[in-house]
């Protein structure tokens, strides 16, 4: 199975190794990050640091001024943890190692921002906003969104994309000090904290006969009996017991319809700018009310829209199957495995992880990360996948 390992700038710029250790791998591709959230990170092997702090969401390379002139919404450079065009840098070494260099996009996952423009953000029923959760509702928020895709996506060399969290966002965000787990939400109540409430999207509920304020009102009275610790019944069930069928209904109505015209507009924009045989994949989850890095889609419409998906199979590869079931087309099926032992995953059943994710339709691999994994878990990784 073709695999590609996912890589940060930082991983490579200033290690004249990394290059050559991620391609010893046996990987033919990286997935490099192009444009990023804030994040920490380790760097086990660095020879000038051992963990990088980008404070902001940024992109990894200059951006086209011409393109974001006078525009409210746009990206900003990276700071000194990645200056310059850091992404074009560690691009050509890995490029020079012989390894295929596709960009790795994260989009609707911005606390930046959410910060310098709090309308963009998410509001829950309850008034509180999530900076980290840009509306996909709103038309400057999509326009910003979009070209942000088609740029960052198409740099130098790069042979494609993968375009992650291009969908809704909503309560669940891996924070720094995070307090959020006090109460043990489960779909339902996740999906009720994810909706939004900003003018466009009260705006969008009242097109579907909802009228937004009474429809705030049920979502905290839904919600109340779980601030008591009653018990989660979870998935889409779940939600139209606590909301009521029609209003649980028309909300999915508008979201659906805002993620999949988002995804639309996307993908086409990057395929405008791009090169013919550029490969478009999203990160995606096959049930459409899902938030997060993982996209919630409709697999059937997902797959006649991009080349193919990027899917999590760390707990398990059972999320491939919807996306499989399509068939009739030759679509990419990467599943997505961490490789981290640090952070849950398991390199050293890669062989065996991998093998199940290609009997539910898996057509390629995806690991998470080639930088943040230590010489042992990477030392497992390089065995898998000779032996595969």
């Amino acid at each position: 199975m073709r695999a590609s390992a996912f890589v940060y700038p930082w991983d490579v710029n200033g290690d004249p190794a990394a290059a050559g250790l991620v391609a010893g791998l046996g990987v033919a591709q990286v997935t490099l990050a192009a444009a990023y959230h804030s994040t920490r990170a380790l760097t086990p092997r660095h020879p000038r640091h051992r963990v990088v702090t980008a404070e902001h969401a940024a992109v990894l390379y200059p951006p086209d001024d011409r393109r974001w002139a006078g525009r409210a919404l746009r990206p900003h450079p990276a700071g000194d943890w990645s200056p310059g065009d850091a992404y074009g840098e560690a691009a050509s070494a890995l490029a020079d190692a012989g390894l295929e260099v596709h960009t790795w996009v994260v989009l609707a996952h911005n606390s930046r921002l959410g910060a310098e423009h709090p309308d963009t953000s998410v509001v829950n029923a309850y008034g509180d906003r999530y900076p980290w959760a840009p509306c996909i509702a709103q038309p400057a928020t999509r326009a910003y969104l979009v070209d942000l895709a088609a740029e960052a996506a198409v740099r130098p060399g790069a042979r494609g994309t993968e375009l992650e969290s291009l969908g809704w966002y909503g309560l669940q965000h891996l924070h720094a000090h995070d307090k959020t787990g006090g109460v043990a939400l489960g779909e339902a109540g996740q999906y009720l904290m994810s909706l939004c409430f900003c003018p466009a999207c009260r705006e969008g509920y009242g097109a579907r006969g909802l009228d937004a304020d009474a429809l705030a009102a049920a979502v905290r009275a839904a919600l109340e009996p779980l601030w008591r610790g009653a018990p989660d019944d979870g998935g889409w069930a779940g939600v139209e017991k606590l909301l009521g069928e029609a209003n649980a209904a028309a909300t999915r109505a508008w979201r659906d319809e805002q993620a999949r015209t988002l995804q639309e507009a996307a993908v086409g924009a990057v395929r405008a700018a791009a090169p013919d045989g550029f490969r478009v994949l999203l990160h995606a989850d096959p049930v459409t009310y899902h938030c997060g890095a993982n996209a919630g889609v409709d697999p059937a419409h997902v797959l006649t829209v991009a080349d193919g998906v990027v899917v999590p199979c760390t707990g398990g590869p059972s999320l491939l199957t919807p996306f499989a079931e399509q068939g009739g087309r030759d679509a990419v099926l990467a599943a997505n495995l961490t490789v981290v032992s640090g952070m849950g995953g398991s390199p050293h059943t890669l062989g065996a992880d991998a093998a199940r994710a290609r009997d539910l339709g898996a057509t390629e691999l995806r690991l998470y990360h080639a930088g943040l994994a230590s010489d042992t878990d990477l030392t497992a990784v390089r065995e898998a996948l000779a032996a595969l």
